[in-house]
């Protein structure tokens, strides 16, 4: 292994573990923490209001053995500090699984994110909510605009890696060293997993009939090098209203890979905001 993939798996795993012992002190005496949990940091505030500048809340949703808090350490901040109404949410938890979540049937999961885009459109009056997903997280919403009535909800869906045309189970498995303790999962009745594999009865619905669909605007940033979701190029959507965006092409010596893409690459958090608000949009560089 290359010494920077070393040193980013110990950091990731160092950042995700110190999160849930500092953030998240009674995660593991329920099946999952919740997003009242979240840090208080403006984050997670229900008594946010959209400003004009901002007027869509941000739901992020976390990706695969994910949680609420932990996926989000740095973008959620982010985005707090450039004055929008930030939002995140569990789903795919297992009975008795405390901790690691999008582990359920994921056309289940995307039930679950409809009620909380719900919730969140209640608590802020907003009429459309925008969507920030993070591998599995990226992919999964598009069940709920395509077959739930997403999409008259939601402005725009944004995927950081995001497994839209599925990967191989070696490829999810390569996800257990930065979760430490999960491996102990696999014998334990995963569909999260199984619906997430290329050719999956799941995906072969999901895709049937195009990528998108109207009036939404999806933004895919991928990184070259991508070590679960193979080859990266895969979770590039066709469509009207898509832009795809190679991390590589904004920031040449950028070496994050399938994790560090979505809980700690500043570049790519960037080019977030700017697909949040592409009006406002600035160049994303190495130095963003």
């Amino acid at each position: 292994m290359l010494p920077w993939r070393r040193a980013l798996r110990a950091f990731a795993a160092a950042l995700l573990m110190t999160g849930a012992l500092t953030l998240t002190p009674t995660a593991t005496a329920s099946a999952a923490p919740s997003a009242a949990s979240a840090p208080s940091s403006g984050w997670n505030d229900y008594g946010c209001k959209p400003s004009a500048a901002h007027p869509r809340p941000v739901v992020l949703v976390h990706g695969t053995f994910g949680n609420s808090i932990d996926n989000w350490l740095v973008l959620a901040p982010y985005l707090v500090k450039r004055g929008y109404c930030v939002f995140s949410l569990d789903y795919g938890q297992l009975p008795g699984v405390p901790f690691f979540n999008g582990l359920g049937p994921i056309d289940k999961s995307a039930e679950q994110l409809d009620g909380f885009v719900d919730k969140v459109l209640a608590s802020t009056g907003a009429a459309k909510a925008d969507l920030v997903g993070h591998s599995q997280g990226g992919m999964m919403p598009r069940y709920y605009l395509k077959f739930l009535g997403g999409a008259q909800k939601v402005n725009a869906l944004v995927g950081l890696a995001p497994d839209n045309h599925g990967t191989t189970l070696l490829g999810l498995t390569k996800l257990l060293p930065y979760f430490p303790g999960i491996e102990d999962l696999l014998t334990t009745n995963t569909p999260g997993l199984a619906d997430q594999v290329a050719g999956s009865p799941f995906l072969t619905k999901l895709n049937e009939g195009g990528d998108t669909v109207p009036g939404v605007r999806y933004t895919v940033i991928a990184t070259k090098y991508d070590e679960v979701v193979t080859p990266y190029r895969t979770q590039f959507l066709n469509g009207p209203g898509v832009r795809n965006v190679l991390l590589q092409d904004l920031c040449p010596v950028d070496v994050s890979e399938h994790v560090a893409i979505g809980i700690l690459d500043r570049v790519a958090h960037h080019e977030v905001a700017n697909a949040l608000d592409p009006a406002h949009a600035t160049p994303s560089t190495c130095f963003s």
